[in-house]
């Protein structure tokens, strides 16, 4: 059987596709392509109002799912040209899919997780095998659904008899902490914010996607009135296990906090931003991360030089680096993990920790979809 899987990862940042074909042969993970797309802006603006309730949204969803996925298709493509391999060298792809809704253990208990997707539309475009809804799985079974890519940092960073940080900054940051003794000591948890307001105000003010390598917020001053606010948030002193997304980080919260200070410059604002997300990662990791010297952040924001120079800020004692010094880079980590999650459901392994999620104990995840 082929040990070549294919990763999809789409985040909150709304931004675009990452592919990554990858060869788990010896049960390591190689990378041999990666490959990305970005989203027209008609579809990025879609996928965000969707992230609310609003007319006809199941229908619009499902147009969603179908456009997204031709983004996805097209990225597979680009991965088997770079490589020069033939569909039927891919045992699976692994699809994450859009999440427009996180709401796990709320209303009734168990709540939900909503991945925009078409993993049938994928496997007739691509032939090949598709898994995808990964977190339903784990958030059925009294979980957050989320994060899931602990495991797969275990998988690829684990080291015995060392505790190992991962910090992922994607439009939200999610830290993972390997303990020492691997699997036995896995934790991981959404910190809050990575590039989610960033972004959003970035666009709002320069009609840019996102702040290129945090320039304009490092051209601003913090307000710490306006930080003291922020970080006032209930969800930061939630314990753990805890997810979040865009249901609670999004315009609306930013406009609720903004009224109760006084008017500030839209580049304070950033700069201000920019500080909540070291201040919240910073605090979980020296929350969670005793005994350890060393952080690997990988994400997004590892190409925010600004945002990684006030995260050494505030972590002093710790060597702050990219996962490119480590030998994958920043935007494959994510699609990289669901090329392995595809892999453990196609060979029907468990693939979420109850350490991190908080479910009744670890599942299988994903639905597979054969070409």
């Amino acid at each position: 059987m082929s040990e070549i899987y294919l990763g999809l990862m789409s985040g909150t940042s709304l931004d675009g596709v990452d592919g990554v074909l990858a060869d788990f042969s010896a049960n390591k993970l190689r990378v041999l392509a990666h490959s990305s797309a970005p989203f027209a802006l008609a579809l990025s603006q879609e996928l965000l109002a969707l992230n609310s309730s609003d007319k006809d949204e199941l229908h619009r969803s499902a147009l969603a799912a179908n456009a997204l996925v031709r983004v996805y298709a097209q990225v597979v493509a680009d991965l088997l040209m770079k490589t020069g391999l033939n569909r039927t060298a891919v045992a699976a792809i692994g699809t994450h899919g859009q999440t427009v809704r996180h709401r796990p253990q709320s209303f009734d208990g168990t709540g939900y997780t909503i991945q925009l997707d078409n993993p049938a539309l994928l496997a007739e475009l691509t032939g090949i095998d598709v898994v995808a809804d990964f977190r339903s799985r784990d958030v059925a079974a009294g979980g957050q659904g989320a994060p899931l890519v602990p495991a797969f940092h275990q998988f690829v960073f684990g080291r015995a008899g060392e505790k190992v940080l991962m910090l992922n900054v994607g439009g939200i940051a999610n830290l993972t902490v390997l303990g020492p003794r691997l699997a036995e000591d896995v934790i991981g948890f959404d910190c809050g914010p990575g590039n989610v307001m960033l972004d959003a105000w970035c666009q709002r003010h320069l009609g840019q996607a996102f702040d290129a390598d945090g320039a304009w917020a490092a051209s601003g001053r913090i307000d710490t009135d306006f930080l003291t606010v922020l970080l006032e948030e209930p969800y930061f002193s939630l314990p753990i296990p805890k997810s979040t997304g865009r249901d609670l980080f999004n315009p609306d919260w930013l406009t609720r906090q903004l009224e109760r200070v006084a008017p500030l410059a839209p580049v304070d604002v950033q700069a201000t931003l920019t500080e909540l997300s070291a201040s919240v990662c910073a605090a979980s990791v020296e929350q969670y991360g005793t005994d350890s010297k060393e952080l690997i952040v990988c994400g997004g924001g590892a190409y925010n030089s600004h945002l990684m120079v006030r995260l050494q800020q505030h972590l002093p004692s710790f060597h702050v680096k990219s996962s490119q010094a480590i030998g994958l880079a920043p935007l494959q980590v994510e699609a990289a993990a669901f090329a392995w999650l595809a892999r453990k459901a196609i060979l029907r392994e468990t693939a979420s920790l109850k350490t991190v999620t908080g479910a009744q104990g670890a599942r299988i995840l994903g639905a597979i979809y054969p070409a």
